[in-house]
């Protein structure tokens, strides 16, 4: 679809809801989404200007579980009541029927998204300095949030604990891309063995780190991409987003290439008021390296189908031999 169709239709789309004529003066593509489509949109709305964002689907999808946007749009709208800092949903058409997939609007948050300057760009050192409290402010924040209304978000069954469900998971994604690789076999088996427990279900994110993070010099303005959401152990999160892939260049500051992790986890503990097992963030650590890995190539054979062809998704084929390497050191760290 060219800039100037999707212009028109969805200044018509909004007329129709807002009720008032509405003009689109720019729409312009977003860096990054590799998951979903993203623009930038100044709307001219009644005599005002507003700037929103358009999430929109893409042909493919890089998970099957993930949310649909009419699901991650009411997701944002519980989190956004909870005083989480997330964009203000705004409109959602749940349909492919107007711009070629589904999609929702929110409110613009000025600020910076690519990892790489976050954790480098002069301009966000006091940035950086606030962001490991702020996030586990955040963090604490949506593990609290109780989202029993939202029927649609994925739960273990109660015969497997989450970090069960997600090995599972990660089994079916590989015999969906009929792959059969020794490295990762070797370590899901090490990690069905060695699974902690987990006391208590929450809200999770399910993809928050240094990159879905809008942040801006005070620090975190804003917590994106909700669509990997689900029911399960909160631990996930904290060794999700040390993952060394999310560290952007900084391996040497093991918590998103910012900061060093225990003082992070002790601010969460803070706003959480449960102690970390910090074994069982060392175990998501390495599950998420694992996870990830797989998921690379599963994003590469996106583009190689032909239905979604984009350089980058073809590049991240290629990570997956560094989450392969990165997973094998960690096994080795853990046995040691």
């Amino acid at each position: 679809m060219t800039p100037e169709i999707l212009r028109e239709r969805l200044a018509e789309y909004l007329t129709e809801q807002i009720g008032v004529a509405v003009t689109i003066e720019t729409a312009a593509i977003l860096a990054g989404g590799a998951s979903r489509d993203m623009w930038v949109i100044d709307a001219v709305i009644g005599g005002g200007r507003e700037r929103l964002v358009l999430r929109r689907d893409l042909p493919t999808s890089m998970h099957e579980g993930a949310l649909t946007r009419l699901q991650e749009f009411r997701l944002m709208q519980l989190a956004y009541g909870e005083g989480v800092r997330v964009a203000r949903p705004r409109f959602v058409h749940a349909e492919a029927d107007l711009l070629d997939g589904a999609f929702f609007l929110m409110d613009y948050v000025e600020g910076i998204a690519i990892g790489r300057k976050v954790v480098s760009v002069p301009e966000l050192a006091e940035a950086r300095r606030r962001l490991p409290d702020q996030m586990a402010e955040q963090l604490a924040r949506i593990h609290q949030t109780d989202p029993s209304r939202l029927e649609f978000l994925r739960r273990p069954p109660p015969e497997r604990s989450p970090a069960h469900e997600a090995i599972a998971e990660t089994y079916e994604i590989l015999d969906r891309l009929n792959v059969s690789n020794p490295a990762f076999e070797y370590a899901l088996r090490w990690a069905d063995r060695h699974a902690p427990t987990c006391d208590a279900l929450t809200l999770v994110h399910g993809d928050f780190r240094i990159g879905n993070l809008i942040v801006n010099p005070d620090g975190l303005a804003a917590v994106a991409d909700w669509e990997f959401a689900h029911w399960g152990d909160p631990d996930e999160e904290l060794g999700y987003l040390c993952m060394r892939d999310w560290r952007f260049g900084m391996g040497h500051l093991r918590m998103g290439g910012i900061s060093d992790r225990e003082p992070f986890l002790q601010a969460y503990e803070r706003y959480s008021g449960r102690t970390v097992n910090r074994a069982a963030v060392d175990f998501w650590e390495l599950l998420g390296n694992i996870r990830w890995g797989v998921i690379c190539l599963a994003q590469a054979n996106r583009h190689l189908s032909g239905r979604d062809p984009s350089v980058e998704l073809a590049s991240l084929g290629r990570r997956s031999a560094e989450m392969q390497y990165e997973m094998l050191n960690l096994i080795a760290a853990m046995e040691g």
